[in-house]
């Protein structure tokens, strides 16, 4: 009796195996659509990864965009089990490091004028401040939610302009979709501030809902 309990206890892994693209394919066991994402500790340390390569990648700051686009096409490679070493991660940075100044210089000034009106309204000197301050941590909300569609969509084929130009058809066409990149957004920004090493699981996790928001929409579309 043991033996036949050891038999399909081995036949129900090799399938585990081979729907999360892990193993061998076997006769009857299709891979799930993105099999990657079927090995949760392997996921997770795939998250903790990209996250450091992407804050090395973001410390001088306007490199950020650069960051989250590279980082978001090393986990959809990684969830749809195809080649994801960090090399490719490396050759997506240099592909569009230039070009992405013409992005992150813009976002870091505007970030920077909008956290400079919120220390100003919260000092009470301004008349109307709190409604100053209110719309800042908006405009700041609404600045990271296009910045990480806009790098959900970048390729180095298509560039920067053609994935700008896709955030308003993609918030749009998927509102909540947006408000969970807001609650991304939100997470890394008090995660951070509780503790600025924190900053490496955050851009992770932000990366790795870039990936997953499409997903939810279409479960039977292949992640790009």
């Amino acid at each position: 009796m043991s033996v036949f309990s050891g038999e399909r206890r081995a036949a129900r892994a090799a399938v585990r195996e081979a729907r999360s693209g892990a193993g061998p394919t076997l006769d009857g066991a299709e891979p799930g659509p993105h099999p990657g994402a079927a090995a949760t500790f392997g996921l997770f340390g795939e998250v903790l990864t990209t996250g450091l390569l992407m804050a090395l990648v973001a410390l001088p700051v306007v490199t950020l965009p650069i960051a989250l686009a590279a980082g978001i096409r090393h986990l959809r490679r990684f969830v749809s089990a195809e080649d994801s070493r960090a090399a490719f991660f490396w050759v997506d940075v240099r592909a569009g490091l230039i070009r992405s100044l013409g992005v992150g210089v813009p976002v870091a000034l505007i970030a920077a004028a909008l956290a400079v009106d919120i220390v100003l309204a919260n000092t009470g000197e301004l008349p109307g401040g709190q409604v100053i301050a209110v719309v800042g941590w908006g405009g700041l909300l609404v600045l990271a939610v296009a910045l990480l569609i806009a790098a959900g969509e970048w390729e180095p084929e298509r560039g920067w302009r053609a994935a700008i130009r896709a955030v308003p058809r993609i918030a749009s066409s998927d509102v909540v979709g947006a408000l969970y990149l807001a609650a991304t957004a939100v997470f890394v920004g008090v995660v951070t501030w509780m503790l600025v090493p924190l900053v490496i699981a955050g851009l992770g996790c932000a990366a790795l809902a870039v990936v997953a928001v499409p997903a939810r929409r279409v479960p039977e579309r292949r992640i790009r």
